[in-house]
């Protein structure tokens, strides 16, 4: 893909968005699978490294601004979503995305990550999910399985994990999807379309932090599992899976979807996906179709819609002051009201 906004055209390859930085995560962890799937997907995209920038907040994930010839900020835990905010209202030329971990995004940072989500800020968050902290060595998360014994529950998590695509769809995010490192060509795919999306792109990346949670998606990311165990979500087609299409997902007299096999209930009633339909309430249906990783699991996008992006309304408010009222007087706001002078 060539890059036409410079005077001198130029080809941009993978390596145009490999900066000079050492990759320096552990031996075999999933993020090193994530990164060079989406260098390898932005020079098709046809977006130049100037024009891109990369905000994190704290984990193992969060280094990725570092390895990343783009713009980028790696900026302090749990708001990423907040900062990149800020870049996406006062630039919104630029293509931002965000990078951090299920600790960093559901923990401190769940508050400023709804509200990015809510307000359809037109941001592309990844979110690395390995239901552990890996950074600060393995303590438990807020996607850890109850009874999960680590550093900081050595008796077991009595805490109930967070469905990280259910807290997406509930904070009205325009575009929910979930992939996984173990899979190139489908991460490219997703991270192509969350690009494509106007506004809010949440992608949870099942990732393995082969240190402190090894194999933690083994059930369904085996080679020999997935054709059981991955439930390809495709818009406009019969949900259903298997080796011969002999599992699919029907819906019950209370409207909820739920695992069948295709030959007991016919092709024709198994569950058609809408990624489009505007109300959330099958898409948030479909996310807790598994209750972890354990179980036959959804992957791709849940949920695609277009509602009015953030940015652009802010920058029409501006726009409509300064032709009703003119530009703002900074010191005369100041010295507005009551003031005092300390000697």
């Amino acid at each position: 893909m060539t890059d036409t906004t410079r005077e001198t055209p130029v080809m941009l390859t993978r390596q145009s968005f490999v900066s000079d930085q050492e990759v320096r995560w552990c031996p075999g962890c999933g993020d090193y699978s994530i990164l060079a799937a989406l260098q390898s997907m932005l020079p098709e995209i046809g977006v130049p490294p100037h024009d891109l920038v990369f905000i994190s907040g704290i984990g193992c994930s969060s280094r990725f601004p570092y390895y990343m010839n783009t713009y980028g900020m790696h900026s302090i835990h749990g708001r990423a979503p907040a900062v990149a905010t800020g870049v996406a209202v006062t630039r919104p030329d630029l293509h931002v995305w965000v990078i951090g971990g299920d600790g960093d995004m559901l923990s401190i940072g769940g508050n400023h990550l709804m509200h990015a989500l809510r307000r359809n800020v037109n941001l592309k968050i990844l979110m690395f999910n390995n239901q552990i902290y890996g950074l600060t060595k393995g303590q438990y998360s807020p996607t850890s399985e109850q009874g999960k014994v680590t550093k900081s529950t050595p008796f077991g998590s009595i805490d109930h994990p967070f469905n990280p695509i259910s807290v997406a769809i509930g904070a009205e995010a325009s575009f929910v999807a979930r992939t996984h490192d173990m899979d190139r060509k489908h991460m490219q795919e997703i991270f192509t379309r969350a690009h494509r999306h106007r506004g809010a792109a949440f992608v949870e990346i099942y990732q393995n932090c082969n240190v402190f949670n090894d194999g933690a998606f083994d059930t369904i990311l085996r080679k020999d599992a997935r054709p059981d165990m991955l439930i390809p979500l495709r818009h406009g087609e019969p949900i259903r899976w298997g080796t011969d299409g002999e599992h699919g997902v029907a819906v019950n007299q209370f409207g909820e979807p739920y695992v069948c096999n295709t030959v007991d209930v016919g092709v024709e009633h198994l569950l058609v996906h809408d990624e489009h339909r505007q109300d959330p309430t099958l898409a948030f249906a479909l996310s807790r179709l598994a209750t972890g990783p354990t179980m036959p699991t959804p992957v791709g996008i849940f949920r695609q819609v277009e509602r009015p992006v953030y940015e652009e309304q802010v920058a029409a408010q501006v726009a409509l002051a300064l032709e009703q009222n003119g530009p703002g007087d900074v010191a005369a706001l100041i010295n507005s009201g009551g003031t005092w002078r300390v000697d």
